[in-house]
């Protein structure tokens, strides 16, 4: 049995894992279209920030609206490259 942390957290923030001996399970898979989903919004993030960043006359609510979006996608990305970490180094 494997635990896998999910993409997700509870509604207090806390990490979602799932424990399973099968990851092609349906809630393996949805996790898994949800963990792609996330890193591809998080290439559109970054290009947005990127854009803020280099114009100069960008303001400071853009620039704290760059911020954020950017805060918010690294905890994905993050918990994402945690989650494959752990599968890679469990052999899946």
């Amino acid at each position: 049995m494997t635990h896998r942390l999910l993409p997700w957290t509870t509604p207090e923030g806390h990490p979602c894992y799932l424990s399973t001996d099968n990851p092609y399970s349906r809630l393996s898979r949805i996790a898994d279209d949800i963990e792609e989903a996330q890193l591809a919004s998080g290439a559109q993030v970054l290009g947005g920030a990127r854009a803020v960043l280099e114009d100069r006359r960008a303001g400071e609510r853009a620039v704290r609206f760059a911020l954020t979006r950017t805060v918010e996608s690294l905890e994905d990305v993050l918990r994402v490259a945690v989650s494959r970490g752990a599968r890679v180094r469990d052999g899946r």
